[in-house]
């Protein structure tokens, strides 16, 4: 189904939820966990990114982080964060869903937004469970600490640990009542965020796909549209708005 068709159905629909995922941010020259040659020294991101890991090494898995971070700092919103952020402002009921963790989206202007991984600019305190935001680049201590004197984690959801409830509850209901469900740059093999647009098709939703490469779920959207999302978001935009 072409560009036009789908933005036909965003123009008549009530309530449109979107999924994005790592290749939104990969467009802005962050790089992907399933990157080729995805180490950061010897170690795989796989086994940093876990409670264990943290347990046994907070200095290293901070390092870790702290090398994202800086690569973060440096990279900008890309037009597809800038056509979301645009997009919400057109649609009675709009929720933009992120796997992502860089908070480009907020800084695109995104403000009807769900970080279901979390945010990699937060920390939290593993004693008092107190959330504060740290932009420090670099961070000046490693492993950072709570004024309690506790170590500080990133506020971001590891392997084998389950989504913040309220979080993962909200992004059901969304896709569970949206008219259209645009799921954008994501492998769709992580779960549960992968059954969010097959949840939204069952409810009646129309459902378009927008990756470089087919996924998992491509078979069982109503429209796949191969390609970037900063080039095919801003086209679509565009029809949106045409009068």
């Amino acid at each position: 189904m072409s560009i036009d068709a789908v933005s036909q159905q965003i123009k008549t629909a009530t309530s449109v939820a979107v999924l994005t995922g790592a290749g939104v941010s990969a467009e802005s020259g962050i790089p992907t966990f399933r990157d080729p040659g995805g180490l950061w020294q010897q170690y795989r991101p796989e086994d940093l990114a876990t409670p264990q890991a943290f347990q046994r090494d907070p200095r290293l898995v901070w390092e870790w982080y702290d090398w994202r971070r800086q690569k973060i700092a440096q990279a900008s919103p890309n037009p597809a964060h800038h056509t979301l952020a645009h997009m919400e402002g057109l649609v009675p009921e709009f929720l933009l869903i992120t796997q992502n963790i860089d908070d480009l989206h907020g800084t695109a202007g995104s403000r009807r937004l769900i970080e279901l991984h979390g945010c990699i600019w937060r920390v939290r305190c593993e004693r008092e469970g107190t959330v504060h935001e740290n932009r420090e680049v670099p961070l000046k201590t490693l492993p950072p600490r709570c004024d309690c004197g506790s170590l500080l984690r990133p506020d971001v959801v590891w392997f084998g640990e389950p989504l913040a409830v309220e979080t993962q509850a909200q992004a059901f209901a969304a896709a569970e009542v949206s008219d259209v469900f645009l799921t954008v740059g994501t492998s769709a093999i992580v779960h549960p965020a992968a059954s969010l647009p097959i949840v939204a098709k069952d409810r009646g939703a129309f459902v378009a796909e927008i990756n470089p490469a087919p996924t998992p779920i491509t078979p069982y959207v109503d429209s796949y549209l191969q390609g970037p999302a900063g080039v095919i978001l801003p086209q679509i935009l565009s029809m949106v708005t045409q009068r």
